[in-house]
């Protein structure tokens, strides 16, 4: 005789069979939904590779980037994005925009190139053309990269009717401009749930590592021109006070945590050597891990131009570039690109490839380098302090934000150099710009479906700032540096 409790117990398990069933059946269509993605990226790889090496062409500096900014904008545009340009008075910042509602997650891009990098897409040091501007961080990569993932993610969610915003950041001026500090201040990040960003490399790994928080500023001395030879003793010497100035900030040097770092360049050091010169610049970086210590040892820098003038009778005015703080990591956000990473797998090198990497590795030292192979696979997250600075760091003190990297430059490979520039416009630069791509795809589109992925990235954010003041070292009323780059 069938019981009424055995009717009970055998719906029971029809549901709970069912559910299961269910279940399977959409987390087999969420990895099929990833995996066709994936291939998507695949197809439309060659385009967005011959976008890079346009920008890697153009080889705009920073605030100089229009060809750069106007070619993404245009492919975003194409793509159904909302644009909105000359952002934070920055005629080459913008924020590309598609979908409504939360969540909203923002990808961020770069595009500036360094001076004087100029480099063939050769495994041997020749320029372009003779001392023009190179990207040897790989920005060309970066922003295209960020915009083919932006682009990626719209037709995600446009097709599955999904809500949720996406949002493309073109950000200028990484290099030492700080482009994303004045468009923080314009309030462009605020409601953001997420930010991710990347960045070229030599391996493909994502970090808690924090970085390097930054002051810089040109320094101008003015004088009084004389006769070097005939009439010294009228003239007071601009270059004197420079150089002055600098080698106090050398012996200073023994005298600043271990962890500091001081690098400057003269921009200009007079005419002619028979005229005692009446202006001369020389253009300063501190750096250093925590904002406040930053703060004593830039205030004795200041110090150190303030005695060149003084022993040298001359005048001198300080003209604050940029400053950047360090970089807040955030745990749950890096676990999710680390997971990522590795689905999306690293660089396999054809044979061409691995013959330009075999012949360009010969033209650096190796001494801790990644061995060749490294960049098949995902490095383990690592910790600490980077030695390098970033804007990116503002934005995450806003915004819960994570930045991974991606094996765009042969393992070994040094940053700000021609090699890593012939990396970037190569296809080795091209191949990790897909990594890059596809991982910052997975990772928006996790977040997008998956709400706790965001509040756990929030609750790691309001921990690690808990206790600590976010202040810009740049004054409020300071307009963005739009002619740092000219001397």
């Amino acid at each position: 005789m069938i019981t009424r409790r055995f009717l009970l117990c055998l719906f029971a398990l029809v549901l709970t069979l069912g559910n299961i069933h269910h279940s399977a059946n959409a987390t087999n269509n969420s990895t099929d939904d990833r995996d066709e993605m994936l291939r998507k990226i695949d197809e439309r790889a060659d385009h967005f590779g011959g976008l890079s090496r346009r920008i890697w062409e153009f080889a705009e500096v920073g605030y100089k980037e229009k060809q750069s900014s106007d070619l993404l904008k245009s492919e975003l545009r194409a793509a159904g994005f909302q644009i909105q340009e000359n952002v934070a008075e920055i005629p080459t910042a913008f924020v590309a925009s598609y979908g409504s509602g939360k969540p909203i997650i923002g990808i961020l891009g770069e595009f500036d190139a360094l001076p004087g990098l100029s480099q063939e897409s050769i495994p041997e040091k020749k320029a372009l053309v003779a001392g023009a501007p190179g990207h040897g961080c790989g920005h060309n990569l970066f922003g295209v990269a960020s915009a083919f993932a932006a682009i990626t993610v719209k037709d995600y969610l446009m097709e599955r009717r999904l809500p949720g915003t996406i949002r493309f950041y073109g950000t200028p001026a990484e290099e030492g401009g700080a482009g994303k500090v004045y468009m923080a201040r314009a309030g462009v990040f605020n409601d953001c749930d997420v930010i991710l960003a990347w960045h070229p490399g030599d391996a493909n790994s994502a970090s808690l590592k924090s970085s390097l928080a930054n002051i810089s500023a040109k320094f101008r001395f003015y004088g009084q021109a004389a006769h070097a030879a005939a009439a010294p003793d009228k003239g007071r010497s601009s270059l004197d006070a420079v150089m002055l100035m600098a080698h106090a900030v050398d012996m200073m040097r023994e005298h600043v945590p271990q962890t500091t770092r001081i690098h400057y360049i003269i921009t200009n050091g007079g005419g002619a050597p028979n005229v005692v010169p009446d202006y001369a610049e020389i253009y300063m970086y501190a750096r250093q891990p925590s904002m406040p210590i930053l703060d004593n040892v830039w205030s004795r820098i200041v110090k150190c131009a303030e005695a060149g003038a003084l022993a040298t009778e001359t005048r001198m005015e300080m003209e604050l570039v940029a400053s950047v703080y360090n970089e807040l990591p955030n745990e749950p956000l890096a676990k999710l690109v680390d997971k990522n990473l590795r689905r999306v797998g690293g660089v396999k090198y054809t044979t061409e490839e691995q013959a330009f990497a075999e012949k360009l590795r010969q033209t650096f030292p190796l001494d801790g380098a990644l061995p060749l192979g490294s960049q098949e696979h995902t490095q383990q997250m690592e910790s600490g302090v980077s030695s390098g600075s970033t804007d990116v760091s503002d934005v995450s003190w806003i915004v819960p934000t994570t930045e991974f990297r991606a094996a765009t430059y042969v393992p070994g490979t040094p940053g700000h150099s021609w090699q890593s520039a012939a990396c970037s416009g190569y296809s080795i630069g091209r191949k990790g710009m897909v990594v890059a791509a596809k991982t910052l795809a997975l990772s928006a589109v996790d977040l997008m479906q998956d709400a706790k992925l965001i509040e756990a990235a929030r609750a790691d954010f309001n921990k690690r700032r808990a206790g600590h003041e976010y202040r810009s070292r740049i004054p409020i009323n300071q307009k963005p540096p739009l002619n740092y780059r000219d001397k």
